[in-house]
């Protein structure tokens, strides 16, 4: 199954961002060529950007602590494991203690480090750090793997408070909802939300089927367009009726 997710504010949608930035950014600097630790580097700049909300830090304290009061309701529960409630309440704990661990504005570090937003500025310019831009950084590429790694995990490990901490709330988030089966007449599907609150919507479809969903949803309706994939052509709106899958999410 390929799974679609719609966020419906702009919290969310911050947090699947930096989800998928910190995901990118561990997979490139598990490399070891340095055009896979260069793109790695480029994501933390990507990271530093997105994460440079203000309030993001709060946010995340706040919810992680909402979410503890809520499993702390579930104490004494015999039908709860009292090991697996104890886990969870540790886990958050413990990431709600580096959230607010982390001292000034999110990055402060990086954007302190002259070198690194020499080369933040000149990623922005196409071609812009080839070795004749920037010399320094042509040595740092050209260095061994193990002292890029060792470089790039110094520059990662003070942000990556904000990553657990918002793994725990979409972890959260996406196990709250109940999947149901559904259908898209002529590759067309609409439904009035009728007063029913959600923070995101998740539409999971066959890995087979060739199918890509175009969402739009406001405080009253949700509106989901099955068009047929294509490289080259227009997207255009599928005539066959679509099985899938739709779920939504709430804390």
């Amino acid at each position: 199954m390929i799974t679609y997710e719609y966020p419906f504010n702009e919290r969310i949608r911050t947090l699947l961002r930096l989800e998928d930035l910190f995901d990118k950014a561990a997979h490139f600097m598990r490399g070891e060529t340095q055009y896979e630790h260069h793109v790695s580097l480029l994501t933390l700049f990507e990271i530093l950007d997105v994460a440079g909300r203000a309030d993001l830090k709060v946010d995340l304290v706040q919810e992680l602590e909402r979410q503890r009061q809520a499993l702390l309701s579930f104490r004494n529960n015999p039908e709860v494991s009292e090991e697996a409630l104890s886990g969870a309440l540790y886990e958050i704990e413990q990431a709600s203690s580096a959230l607010l661990a982390m001292a000034g504005k999110i990055g402060q570090y990086l954007r302190e480090n002259e070198w690194l937003m020499s080369i933040k500025s000149r990623a922005s310019i196409p071609g812009g750090v080839c070795e004749f831009d920037l010399p320094s950084y042509h040595y740092w590429l050209n260095a061994t793997t193990e002292q890029r790694r060792h470089d790039l995990v110094q520059w990662v490990g003070p942000v990556l408070p904000i990553r657990d901490g918002l793994a725990i709330v979409l972890r959260l988030l996406r196990a709250s909802g109940r999947p149901e089966r559904c259908s898209a007449p002529r590759g067309a599907f609409q439904l009035m939300l009728g007063g029913r609150t959600a923070l995101m919507v998740r539409v999971r479809i066959g890995r087979g089927e060739p199918f890509v969903p175009e969402i739009s949803a406001n405080k009253y309706a949700l509106n989901i367009r099955f068009t047929s994939p294509g490289v080259e052509l227009r997207p255009r709106q599928s005539d066959a009726e679509v099985p899938f899958e739709l779920t939504f999410c709430n804390l």
